[in-house]
């Protein structure tokens, strides 16, 4: 039985998602440079993803196995939960969708647009119409779902473009993944930072993708699968085949994401074959992966930054031991570092020194996030081979 919740505690995961309602008010703060607020717009997407992989799957493994255990704070059972955290969803992203459409408005003073492959004429639709048929086309992998083509496996976190397509005598679904190959957005040439997204572009060009069918509509979608799976706390036999045990796991506890509206008939083939309930299908009329954002931003060209970004920042780096390493430094006296106001460097080096000290025994540390290409990585690794 839940008990009644209690109005001075807060559930765990609607305080989460009022944690990165936050960081989208800081896309929405005027003070705050353009540039500068649309990285916030992609840092609360990202962090939505986190949080539906990691936060939402084991409650909804709850809620599927019946397990009636209680929030301790607020009284709330798994499947309640769960329906406050998709009503609550759906509000941050639609609040989300709207940020995102004003930042593009104001940003296009300034020669960063991103636009339609739909609106362009001339030499830029000449463009596009290369790029993808010698570019896109090559590495495209199209299927067509029916009797005797399964409905394949989606990624976590890639983007599909899914259709409904007619033929002379029958009606059927396609799907081509977008490449992960291929780069997010393509830039066109000439002044100003202009792009087109390649999931828009993929969607422009299907009609060429899937002829002879006809195409009566098309859409692009978007998988999270929970990441937070512990074999251990799967109730798995010692006896069993792991692999299928794990296929049949990243077919469960998933959301979807679909770019703009979406009709019954799709939404309803897309529910049954991914396994999904309709509220955890989720509209989007933002890009539904914004990983191009900071890359993107990095082509600015150098008199926008003063006016779209923050003033560059470089932190300060503490005095060097001028004869001894930093790890007999440290072992002398206490050093204090705050990041990211003081360098990483010393940090790094601390590190590096320690993986090649034949006296150092162990080196613990806690790693929240990294960067694709990080030395502390490649420091870590060299401890490892030193034993």
């Amino acid at each position: 039985m839940a008990r009644e919740p209690q109005p001075y505690m807060q559930n765990r995961e609607l305080s989460w998602l009022t944690f990165n309602e936050r960081v989208l008010e800081e896309a929405r703060d005027p003070s705050n440079p353009l540039a500068e607020r649309l990285k916030f717009v992609s840092i609360f997407t990202s962090n939505l993803d986190e949080f539906f992989m990691i936060r939402v799957g084991s409650l909804y493994d709850m809620a599927v196995m019946g397990d009636d255990q209680v929030d301790s704070r607020t009284g709330l059972l798994p499947p309640q939960q769960l329906e406050a955290i998709y009503r609550r969803a759906v509000l941050l992203m639609e609040q989300r969708d709207q940020v995102y459409a004003q930042l593009q408005t104001q940003l296009q003073a300034y020669g960063v647009c991103e636009v339609s492959p739909g609106q362009l004429a001339g030499k830029d639709k000449d463009f596009l119409k290369t790029y993808f048929k010698t570019q896109l086309l090559p590495i495209l992998s199209p299927q067509i779902v029916d009797i005797n083509h399964p409905f394949p496996h989606l990624q976590n976190k890639s983007v599909y473009v899914v259709a409904r397509l007619h033929g002379k005598d029958r009606s059927l679904f396609g799907i081509v993944p977008v490449p992960p190959s291929a780069p997010e957005v393509v830039y066109l040439p000439g002044e100003g930072l202009r792009y087109v997204r390649t999931e828009q572009l993929l969607l422009d060009n299907l009609k060429r993708v899937f002829d002879p069918y006809g195409v009566a509509e098309k859409n692009c979608v978007c998988v999270t699968r929970n990441a937070d799976i512990a074999p251990q706390d799967e109730g798995f036999d010692v006896d069993d085949d792991f692999r299928c045990q794990m296929q049949k796991l990243l077919h469960k506890r998933k959301r979807m994401a679909v770019e703009g509206g979406i009709s019954e008939p799709l939404s309803a083939f897309l529910c049954k074959r991914c396994h999904v309930a309709p509220a955890q299908i989720f509209l989007s009329r933002a890009p539904m992966r914004m990983g191009f954002v900071h890359p993107m931003l990095k082509k600015l060209p150098e008199p926008l930054h003063s006016a779209l970004l923050y003033p560059p920042f470089s932190p300060q780096t503490p005095p060097k031991p001028k004869r001894e390493t930093y790890l007999h430094l440290v072992q002398r006296r206490d050093l204090l570092l705050s990041y990211p106001f003081e360098s990483m460097e010393p940090f790094l080096r601390l590190i590096r020194e320690a993986a090649s000290d034949p006296s150092v025994l162990s080196i613990q540390i806690t790693i929240y996030r990294l960067a694709q290409k990080a030395r502390l990585v490649e420091y870590l690794c060299a401890a490892a081979e030193n034993g």
